[in-house]
């Protein structure tokens, strides 16, 4: 109660007061800050796990297309960049000039990386070029520590290397005995230092722009880049047929839609080196695709494999226990 006295007009005092009702406090709706960035980390975690089953299904549909390899990624990339820049228009957020250049590394990097192992497969080996290809999340773990401040540890360090040597078994115990090349080598390892250089930038990019728009900027500089490229190596860029269509429209909402989308929207939300660690899934899950869809074999010694890299990779997803600060997407680019 609160109250104050009062001299009336007959020099009498009263007492005047009225009551004040208790309010009881409660906690804020909202989620604290750590649970908030762990939920966020939960996700990421969860995207890139998507991400890397949607790129596996990529090498078995593409047995499927009586196309080059270039032919391929042009019409590949134009359908699914193409059909993001309208998904954004329908959603308010038209596609700015802006995000080309925004996006230019992370196209420039993505385009390289389908020429270069397009050309090292023509040299070496697919197991070789496969095997270089693996060794991409240590140049990205080196990046990571050095420019991104991410902490690894021994721990992870130690079961990463795990999984990168299960990785290197699967493929190499598939081999079918071709030929390698050192120049063809060489290739793949300029693939495998470009296809960094595109998780790089789609880690980089949030200082900048959506990952959506990130994925349908990467996308149309893929898409003109593999075409002057088709060219220049004789393949046939005509328009594919009815059947071609189909099969490169399921590669394109899978590998495309679903995994660079699903990819570019984790980075921005787990740590750069798990990202890049997650892809040693990728020849695992496309070795059980083939067993499955295409009836290719798998032997005791890859089951195992698999079965080891699957299980490291189950603990450093365990170990990310320490999330980052909560992700916000900024806002779309503005206009021109």
């Amino acid at each position: 109660m609160i109250g104050c006295w009062v001299v009336g007009p007959d020099g009498r005092t009263t007492v005047i007061g009225r009551y004040v009702a208790r309010v009881a406090t409660t906690p804020a709706a909202t989620s604290s800050p750590a649970a908030a960035d762990a939920k966020d980390l939960s996700r990421g975690l969860i995207g890139a796990g998507i991400a890397v089953c949607a790129w596996s299904t990529g090498t078995i549909l593409a047995k499927y297309i009586d196309m080059g390899s270039l032919a391929i990624g042009f019409y590949r990339f134009a359908f699914f960049g193409l059909a993001i820049v309208v998904w954004m228009r329908l959603r308010g957020t038209p596609f700015r000039l802006r995000i080309i250049r925004d996006s230019m590394w992370g196209g420039l990097s993505l385009g390289a990386d389908i020429a270069l192992f397009f050309s090292a497969v023509k040299l070496t080996s697919i197991v070789n070029a496969t095997i270089i290809g693996s060794m991409q999340p240590i140049v990205v773990g080196v990046i990571a520590a050095r420019f991104f401040g991410e902490r690894i540890g021994l721990r992870n360090v130690a079961w990463s290397l795990v999984a990168l040597t299960g990785t290197v078994v699967v493929v190499a115990a598939g081999a079918d005995g071709d030929a390698s090349d050192i120049r063809g080598d060489l290739l793949a390892l300029g693939a495998m230092l470009t296809w960094s250089g595109y998780f790089i930038a789609s880690k980089n990019s949030k200082k900048t722009m959506t990952s959506t728009e990130f994925t349908a900027g990467t996308a149309l500089w893929t898409m003109a880049i593999c075409a002057p490229l088709g060219f220049v190596f004789g393949q046939d860029m005509s328009w594919p047929s009815a059947t071609n269509w189909g099969w490169l429209i399921l590669m394109a909402v899978g590998s495309g839609l679903i995994g660079h989308a699903m990819m570019n929207w984790s980075l921005v939300r787990i740590p750069l080196w798990v990202g890049s660690t997650f892809t040693l899934l990728i020849p695992v899950f496309s070795a059980l695709l083939a067993w499955v869809v295409l009836g290719e074999a798998v032997t005791v010694v890859q089951g195992v494999a698999m079965a080891v890299v699957i299980g490291a990779l189950a603990v450093v997803v365990r170990n990310q226990s320490q999330p980052a600060p909560a992700y916000v997407e900024p806002a779309p680019a503005g206009a021109d």
